[in-house]
């Protein structure tokens, strides 16, 4: 299919994630992809950025991934797991167990990392039904929190950050404490954790679990907090018998610089959602953890079964294909590479600091992001990038890299140099905005 025709039909057809379906704004056709750049179909090649929204951890076309695929394809593409089972899903489960904190035992394996969260919270829910107590239903959420897009996981986002205000009437109401003040790396005075200790005290007896995302919350700000916060949120869980939620999904495998962002805090959660780098960006697959206490009430409720049973789960090429890229990363020195990235970030992103128009700019593992006094122009934005040679998406007022942790010193060194030229365009493109 020629590059006219292709754009043409996607324009009369797709509709692109947080775009208008009549005017989706600029659109880039793939051709392929191979280690850290993108190659379009006009010819140009961009060095990604992103890691296609964070998940792509050893790069595209990944030889290993591609015949792990390739393998099992040629045993079972797929087979439903209800009274069924197979050893891609056996050893994953064996190895994620082995993985996460010790407590985590049961892996329940689900499509995406939003129905990861829903998983989690109905394990929640489930369990204080179980307990005879079905009353505890609601949800402690953190503001600048997002756990994704489906249902239950909107009502516990920040409603203004969390992308989904539209909603809010039809949502279930939830609770929010203020988002963590005290950055990564200081102390959390007592007095940082008084409303969220106010909020969970009050309300405890409604209460089904408290879930946050840990050190760093995501979409809803790309935030870095302290790990005496989250030690002080498990402490204050287990005084008032109430279930912590991790939501690892973005933060998982690695990205802070920890395999799991717990590990910063030393601190176990009763259940933890992951997904994302799970197969390396290949195939869509999530996993919920929870401790053989949240397993085993479910288990002695009434009915005795867990209520959730997706149609691909534990899908066995999905399986596959995160056994072999867990396998690759613990092989790699992916520490040394993660600090090493971090290197690359605070050095090539640090011209950004004082910059007209910059609010901060933070570095943490393989995450670099400069955050802005106002939002960025994307129309403007996007395009300057991939004139630069790169693939690097903003949104509200965040530029950030999230890229590969193969990617080599000069393409990190390049995507920083892009954002520090665009950043020092955004004045220019702001007042054009406000001419319009």
């Amino acid at each position: 299919m020629d590059l006219e025709t292709l754009l043409a039909l996607d324009r009369a057809h797709l509709w692109h994630p947080y775009a208008s379906p009549s005017d989706p704004g600029p659109i880039y056709p793939v051709r392929a992809a191979r280690g850290c750049r993108i190659e379009l179909m006009d010819g140009r090649s961009l060095i990604d950025g992103m890691a296609s929204w964070w998940c792509v951890i050893h790069g595209y076309n990944h030889p290993r991934l591609n015949q792990a695929l390739c393998d099992q394809a040629a045993r079972m593409a797929h087979v439903m797991f209800g009274g069924l089972t197979h050893e891609p899903a056996v050893r994953l489960a064996k190895t994620l167990v082995d993985l996460t904190p010790e407590p985590l035992e049961h892996v329940f394996f689900c499509d995406s990392g939003s129905v990861a969260v829903e998983v989690a919270i109905k394990m929640a829910i489930q369990f204080w039904i179980a307990r005879g107590q079905p009353e505890r239903h609601r949800l402690l959420s953190l503001r600048s929190g997002y756990h994704g897009d489906t249902w239950h996981a909107m009502s516990v986002c920040d409603p203004v950050t969390g992308m989904h205000h539209l909603f809010a009437r039809a949502l279930p109401k939830q609770l929010f404490a203020p988002a963590p003040s005290c950055r990564f790396g200081e102390p959390c005075p007592e007095s940082e954790l008084a409303p969220f200790a106010e909020l969970i005290e009050r309300h405890r007896h409604e209460l089904a679990a408290v879930i946050l995302e840990p050190i760093v919350q995501g979409a809803g700000g790309m935030r870095f907090y302290s790990a005496e916060y989250i030690k002080g949120v498990r402490a204050l869980c287990d005084r008032f018998d109430v279930l912590l939620i991790a939501d690892e999904i973005a933060t998982g495998f690695g990205r802070t610089g920890s395999l799991f962002a717990c590990a910063h805090a030393g601190i176990h959660p009763d259940i933890m959602a992951v997904g994302k780098a799970l197969t390396g960006g290949y195939l869509s697959l999530a996993a919920t953890l929870a401790t053989a206490r949240v397993a085993e009430t479910i288990a002695g409720g009434t009915p005795g079964v867990f209520m959730h049973g997706p149609t691909f789960m534990a899908n066995p090429l999905a399986c596959a294909v995160a056994n072999a890229s867990i396998e690759l990363l613990l092989e790699d020195d992916w520490q040394g590479a993660l600090r090493r990235i971090e290197q690359g970030l605070e050095l090539g992103l640090a011209p950004c600091r004082g910059r007209p128009g910059v609010s901060d700019v933070r570095v943490l593992g393989a995450i670099g992001v400069v955050e802005l006094e106002r939002p960025v122009p994307m129309r403007a934005v996007v395009p300057n990038f991939v004139e630069l040679g790169v693939w690097v998406r903003p949104f509200a007022r965040l530029i950030y890299l999230m890229p590969p942790y193969v990617i080599g010193e000069t393409e990190l060194a390049r995507l920083c140099a892009a954002v520090v030229q665009v950043v020092a365009e955004l004045p220019g493109l702001w007042a054009q905005e406000g001419r319009v």
